[in-house]
């Protein structure tokens, strides 16, 4: 019966993303084919030779909605790893953010963790399966384990999030401050197309100026978003949404991927994709790689933020 209850609830949630749009294909998981798509299509060796040996730990365990491009981008970075540029470690283990096991890594890459309303926290919706914990011994382990991850970054250490991840710990106002904002909504899945903001940029030149139309969703975001304490790469055509979208994003610059910096470590946000195609294009696959070796701190560009 939940089973039953969650398809309805899931088809009636398409519908209503897809409410005028022409058909969209289901997302299938990715198979050896799609994989050596992507292989074929990645860069084989990084922009920027690693100053050390580096490793990432990726988390892509979502307590909330769950995208269904979670296993693609998985095996994308899978792929980018095999570069050179890092190694990675899978795993959903909350305890992995304690600050001794945290520090065996460079960067932490966060793969569409959607987190549970009302408190949109990824800590306490796991910490919260462990019956042995009262709700108070949560919520301060789930504290402890946030402020372990914000301080793993102004250390001098790095933080990835890729689409839906920015939700992970959505109403923590310095974990915001860290990402540079926190989402908000968005409108109906659709065809969009990004711009490159700075096309000169050091972190944009995989796209060679051009920029690029793909089906996503376009996120709206809050809080530290409002000030702009970044240094944005990716920004909406907003010519390119339909008028209904159009008219729901009015009033503000909706950038979708950038940089900054946190203390002393880096934090690389990227909103695109929730659809495997858009990985399907060696500019996405080449612009993913770079953003994680910035977040390394392998590949020096401008961080600085143009504020609000």
């Amino acid at each position: 019966m939940k089973l039953l209850l969650l398809s309805l609830a899931t088809a009636a949630l398409c519908s209503y993303a897809f409410a005028q749009d022409t058909p969209v294909p289901p997302i299938k998981p990715p198979d050896d084919a799609w994989k050596a798509k992507i292989a074929s299509l990645a860069p084989a060796k990084p922009r920027v030779e690693p100053k050390s040996p580096r490793k990432v730990l990726m988390v892509s365990l979502a307590t909330g909605f769950c995208h269904e491009v979670i296993p693609h981008v998985d095996a994308v970075i899978d792929t980018l790893a095999k570069t050179g540029a890092f190694e990675v470690t899978h795993s959903n283990d909350p305890a992995m953010f304690e600050p001794a096991k945290l520090a065996q890594f460079d960067a932490v890459i966060l793969n569409n963790t959607c987190t549970k309303n009302p408190g949109r926290n990824w800590f306490i919706d796991v910490l919260q399966k462990d019956k042995s914990l009262s709700d108070d011994q949560c919520k301060e382990k789930a504290a402890a384990l946030e402020k372990s991850l914000i301080d793993f970054v102004a250390q001098g250490k790095g933080v990835v999030a890729i689409h839906g991840a920015i939700v992970f710990l959505n109403e923590s106002k310095d974990f915001s401050g860290m990402m540079g904002g926190s989402f908000s909504m968005h409108p109906k899945l659709e065809e969009l197309t990004v711009k490159l903001v700075e096309p000169d940029h050091a972190l944009l030149k995989a796209f060679q100026g051009k920029p690029f139309t793909h089906l996503d969703e376009p996120y709206l975001f809050k809080s530290a978003y409002n000030d702009k304490n970044f240094r944005p790469l990716l920004e909406l055509d907003m010519d390119s949404l339909d008028p209904k979208t159009q008219q729901a994003m009015k009033g503000d610059r909706r950038y979708v991927s950038w940089i900054k910096s946190h203390g002393k470590g880096r934090v690389f946000y990227c909103s695109p994709s929730h659809r495997p195609e858009t990985y399907e294009r060696e500019s996405v696959l080449q612009y993913y790689l770079d953003g994680i070796q910035y977040a390394l701190g392998d590949l020096k560009c401008d961080d600085s933020p143009i504020k609000k």
